[in-house]
């Protein structure tokens, strides 16, 4: 909230203690209000000398003709003052509108203290400010003095909404940065998805002639597999939401994967176990040496 009044006294010597600017533009509206001034009384002098010239023909008047005349001279007289009273009233009335109305595009509520405007001492002070600035043979005018209205204050900007934009600026590098880290771990994850899917495949093909029970094991951990695809596409889509939800999402993921391993690796012992068991264990031996080496390179490319 601005306080707006004229307690200009500590400033009132020869400046009005307003920066160049607004202090041109009082100068402007003074100069204004001389000119209206001066309209006014030419009017009244005008009224005078009508009276003169059309009724004081005569070099007697009696009392009652001259009781008329100063009647009639004051009704025009009266009528001419007040009308230029009123006029005044409502050209300061356009002026204060037009301060209120540059102050409200900046949401800010000015205030006047109307009893200031009797004060005497602050009366004479702007009387000195005006016979200093209007009597002075040097005094030239300014160009700013003959603009015909006020400068609009979006031109010069405002130092609350320069505060606003620099925390919008901030708030939204701090959200790309905030998003380009959910992109990259997302991608991550993917990625971590896709080697995990193409690891399942190559182990459908190697234990493609196991038993059914083993098939059965294979079955589950791709109905796992698709679990967890599900989770990270849900992932995903909530990354640009929330990155801790992402985060824990991915903690969970690492958990089932310890937990795939360790389903696969107990499916390897009782798949070996079994291969004991039978006829052809001899004959397979040799062949599920490099299947299970092949299976130890998968493990390696699934901790990483």
């Amino acid at each position: 909230t601005v306080y707006l009044s004229l307690c200009l006294y500590p400033y009132l010597q020869a400046e009005l203690g307003l920066n160049e600017h607004h202090q041109n533009e009082v100068i402007n509206y003074m100069r204004f209000a001389r000119f209206k001034r001066g309209l006014c009384l030419k009017t009244v002098d005008s009224c005078f000398q009508d009276l003169k010239d059309s009724r004081l023909v005569e070099e007697t008047f009696t009392v009652d003709e001259v009781i008329d005349m100063l009647d009639g001279l004051r009704t025009v007289v009266h009528s001419e003052v007040e009308s230029e009273l009123i006029n005044t009233t409502y050209t300061n009335v356009l002026l204060l509108r037009q301060l209120f109305s540059q102050a409200e595009k900046w949401y800010l509520k000015l205030q006047t203290d109307v009893s200031e405007l009797e004060n005497r001492e602050l009366l004479e002070q702007v009387a000195e400010f005006e016979k200093s600035e209007f009597t002075s043979s040097n005094k030239k005018p300014s160009a700013d003095l003959i603009k015909p209205k006020l400068a609009p204050l979006n031109e010069g900007g405002s130092e609350l909404l320069n505060k606003t934009v620099a925390c919008l600026q901030e708030e939204n590098e701090k959200l790309k940065i905030r998003l380009k880290t959910i992109e990259t771990q997302a991608t991550a994850a993917l990625d971590e998805k896709s080697k995990l899917e193409k690891s399942l495949k190559d182990l459908q093909m190697i234990q493609g002639d196991q038993k059914t029970n083993t098939n059965q094991d294979i079955t589950e951990l791709e109905n796992k597999v698709a679990a967890l695809k599900c989770q990270f596409e849900k992932t995903l889509n909530d990354s640009t939401a929330n990155q801790k939800f992402l985060e824990e999402n991915l903690v969970t993921t690492k958990h089932d994967l310890l937990k795939v391993r360790d389903q696969l690796s107990t499916a390897e012992k009782e798949l070996e176990k079994k291969f004991q068991q039978t006829a052809a264990y001899r004959n397979m031996k040799e062949i599920l040496t490099k299947k299970n080496e092949q299976i130890k390179d998968l493990r390696k490319k699934l901790s990483k």
